[in-house]
């Protein structure tokens, strides 16, 4: 049974802002990796055989980097919509859960942490205004994945209660 929680961390850390969600989900994977309800993805695109992943999920969160991404974050909740392109590479969150839909059923419920990048080129570290975007995002992720750990000790899924998690461990 996989974990109820997954977070995507999506970017390439050789295009300087767009690391930003693969250094998130580091980050958060040293803080949440021994927490058995957690699992992490990191990868440089959304692609369809991501949507096997998210079989049996309670809650998915993508975190990425944005170049008109208001400063500096935009969170939503992440809704199934079908992807017009015709190419099979780089969906989006929405694409993905559509994808999912179509193929093994209803999606998990999702949400999306962008956090604004300023610089992109191939070669440039993190810039400092997207590290200190980053810092902001980070603890809206923090927040969100204990929201949802404490709402996983509510539900009762198959006959087993999943007891409450010692929240401190991920603060």
């Amino acid at each position: 049974m996989p974990a109820p929680i997954l977070i995507f961390g999506i970017g390439n850390e050789s295009r300087g802002d767009d690391a930003l969600g693969v250094l998130m989900l580091r980050q958060l994977e040293r803080e949440l990796g021994d927490n058995p309800l957690v699992e992490f993805v990191e990868t440089f695109q959304l692609q369809v055989e991501h949507a096997l992943e998210l079989t049996g999920r309670v809650w998915v969160l993508f975190i990425d980097a944005g170049t008109k991404t208001p400063a500096p974050v935009h969170f939503y909740q992440a809704e199934a919509l079908a992807d017009r392109t015709p190419f099979t590479h780089a969906l989006s969150p929405e694409a993905l859960l559509a994808v999912h839909r179509q193929v093994e059923g209803e999606p998990p419920s999702a949400s999306v942490l962008c956090v604004r990048g300023e610089d992109f080129e191939l070669g440039h570290s993190l810039s400092d205004a997207a590290a200190s975007y980053m810092e902001s995002a980070l603890e809206l992720a923090r927040d969100q994945v204990k929201r949802h750990l404490s709402l996983l000790s509510h539900r009762d899924g198959a006959g087993i209660t999943i007891s409450r998690i010692k929240m401190e461990e991920i603060s």
